[in-house]
C-alpha cells in the first residue's frame, strides 16, 4: 500500500507537467516557430490558413459577401424586434446588440461586399484597388487566418507558456520596454506570424485581466509588429528582394527603438496601470525571495496548466472567438477598411498632409523626395500602400526607405487599427493616428541613416 500512494503522486505530479509541456509546446510549433512552405517563410497556423484558402479561395469572396449579409442582417433584427435566443445569450448579444454607428458600419460593409462582387455601383467603392482589395485580398486571409488562430491559440496562452516565459525575461522587458515578460509572446506570435494575430493575443490577455490599460495599448502599438512573411512580400514588390536581410534587420532595429521610445511618451504614457473592470488584475510577476526565475516560472506556468478550461470549453471559446471576428470584425474591416482606401486612391488628403516631409526628405538627401513624400502617410489606411505607390519610384535608396518606413508604422485602418479599435483595448482612432505619426517621426531617420550607410 505504501509503495502504490508513492506512485500515485509521481504519477500525479508527471500529469500536471505533461499538461503544461504538451499543449504549450504544440502552440510553439503553431505559432512560434517559422517553417518554409511553398517558398514563403510561415508558421503552421499559417500553413493551415493557405491550404485552407487555396482549396476554397474562388469561393471565399462570395462566403465573406453571406457574411457580410448575416452579420448587417441579424444587427437590424436584434435592434428592431430584440429576439430572445439573442437577448438571452450573453455572446449572442454582445455580437448584434450593437449600436447605431456598428449597424450603419455593417450595412454599408454588406453594400460594398455586393457591389464589389458583382463588379456594379460606383467605381470608387467597386474598385479593384478599393473595396476589391478588401474582399480579395484582406477579407480571406482574415478569415482563414483567424478561423485556425482562434481556436488553437489556448494552447498558447491557456496552459502556462506565457507565465514561464515571462517569469525568465520580465527583468529585460520591464526596464527596456515597461512590459511584462509574458508581452514577449505577443512579439513571437506577430513576428513569426501575422501582426492581427499578436493583437489578438493582447487583446485577449488584456481582457482576462494579465495585462494593465497602459500595457495593452503599449504592446498591441508597439509589439505586433510586421510578419517575416510579409514582410518579404513587401521587399519583393519594391524590388528589393536581393537585400532582404539587411532591409528586415534594419525594420527591426528601428521598432526595438520605437518599443523603447514609445511608452515613455503620450498618449501611450498616459494610459493607467489599471486592469480591465469587469476582471480585474489576475496577475502577479513579484518573483519571491530566494527563487529562482526558472523555478518561479516553472511554478507559475504548472499552477496556470492545472487550472487551464476544459476541452470543451476551450474549444467553446475558440468557436465564439472566430465568430467574432468573422461577424464583427470583418464587417468594420470590409466598411471602415474601404473607406479609408478611397480617401487614399481618389483624394489628394493623403498627398496634402505629406507636404510637409518633402523639405524633411530633401534635406535628409534622399533622392525623389517628392514621390517618396507621397507615401509617408498612406500607410495609415493600410500597410500595403506605400509599397504599391512606391516600386515606380527609381532610385534604389529611396525604395528601401518607403518599403522600410512602412513596415515600422505599424497601425493602419484596413486591419489592426480595426481589430485594435473593436477590441477593449481604450485606444481611440484619434490616439493610433497620433502613434502613427510618432512612429512615422522616430522610425524615418533610422531608416534614412542605414539606407545611406548601406550605400546603395
Amino acid at each position: 500500500m505504501k509503495a502504490q500512494a508513492r506512485i500515485e503522486p509521481q504519477q500525479k505530479v508527471a500529469a500536471e507537467y505533461l499538461k503544461f509541456l504538451i499543449p504549450s509546446l504544440i502552440g510553439v510549433l503553431l505559432f512560434l516557430v517559422p517553417v518554409k512552405f511553398n517558398g514563403e517563410i510561415t508558421i503552421g497556423v499559417g500553413i493551415l490558413a493557405s491550404i485552407l484558402k487555396n482549396a476554397f479561395g474562388d469561393y471565399l469572396p462570395a462566403f465573406i459577401v453571406f457574411l457580410l449579409g448575416l452579420s448587417a442582417g441579424m444587427s437590424i433584427l436584434t435592434k428592431l424586434l430584440k429576439p430572445g435566443f439573442v437577448m438571452n445569450n450573453q455572446f449572442l448579444k454582445g455580437l448584434f446588440d450593437i449600436g447605431k454607428f456598428g449597424i450603419v458600419a455593417r450595412v454599408f460593409g454588406f453594400l460594398v461586399g455586393i457591389l464589389t462582387i458583382f463588379e456594379v455601383g460606383p467605381e470608387v467603392i467597386s474598385s479593384r484597388n478599393t473595396g476589391g482589395v478588401v474582399l480579395y485580398d484582406l477579407a480571406p486571409v482574415l478569415l482563414t487566418w483567424f478561423l485556425f488562430a482562434g481556436i488553437l491559440l489556448p494552447l498558447l496562452v491557456e496552459f502556462g507558456l506565457m507565465e514561464f516565459i515571462g517569469a525568465l525575461v520580465q527583468k529585460v522587458m520591464r526596464p527596456l520596454f515597461t512590459l511584462p515578460g509574458r508581452s514577449s509572446i505577443d512579439t513571437l506570435a506577430s513576428w513569426m506570424g501575422a501582426g492581427t494575430v499578436g493583437v489578438l493575443v493582447t487583446s485577449k490577455q488584456y481582457d482576462q485581466g494579465y495585462y494593465t490599460k497602459r500595457e495593452a495599448a503599449v504592446i498591441a502599438t508597439t509589439f505586433s509588429i510586421a510578419s517575416i512573411a510579409f514582410s518579404l512580400v513587401v521587399a519583393n514588390v519594391v524590388g528589393l528582394g536581393h537585400l532582404f536581410i539587411p532591409f528586415y534587420l534594419t525594420v527591426a532595429f528601428a521598432c526595438v527603438v520605437a518599443a523603447i521610445i514609445m511608452p515613455r511618451i503620450p498618449p501611450l504614457s498616459r494610459k493607467p496601470d489599471t486592469y480591465y473592470e469587469p476582471v480585474g488584475q489576475q496577475i502577479d510577476e513579484t518573483i519571491p525571495a530566494g527563487v529562482s526565475k526558472l523555478k518561479w516560472g516553472w511554478q507559475q506556468a504548472l499552477n496556470k496548466a492545472k487550472h487551464a478550461p476544459s476541452p470543451g470549453k476551450l474549444v467553446s471559446n475558440g468557436v465564439e472567438t472566430v465568430l467574432d471576428i468573422w461577424l464583427g470584425l470583418i464587417p468594420l474591416v470590409m466598411s471602415l477598411g474601404t473607406a479609408a482606401l478611397i480617401v487614399a486612391e481618389y483624394t489628394p488628403v493623403f498627398q496634402f498632409i505629406s507636404y510637409p516631409f518633402v523639405p524633411l526628405l530633401e534635406w535628409m538627401q534622399v533622392p525623389e523626395a517628392d514621390a517618396a513624400a507621397k507615401t509617408m502617410l498612406v500607410g495609415f489606411a493600410d500597410m500595403f500602400l506605400p509599397a504599391v505607390i512606391g516600386s515606380g519610384i527609381e532610385s534604389e535608396l529611396t525604395r528601401f526607405i518607403v518599403a522600410g518606413l512602412s513596415l515600422t508604422q505599424l497601425v493602419y485602418m484596413s486591419e489592426i487599427g480595426i481589430l485594435i479599435l473593436r477590441s477593449n483595448i481604450p485606444l481611440s482612432i484619434l490616439e493610433l493616428f497620433i502613434i502613427f505619426i510618432q512612429r512615422t517621426i522616430i522610425t524615418l531617420p533610422i531608416i534614412v541613416v542605414i539606407a545611406h550607410l548601406l550605400v546603395f
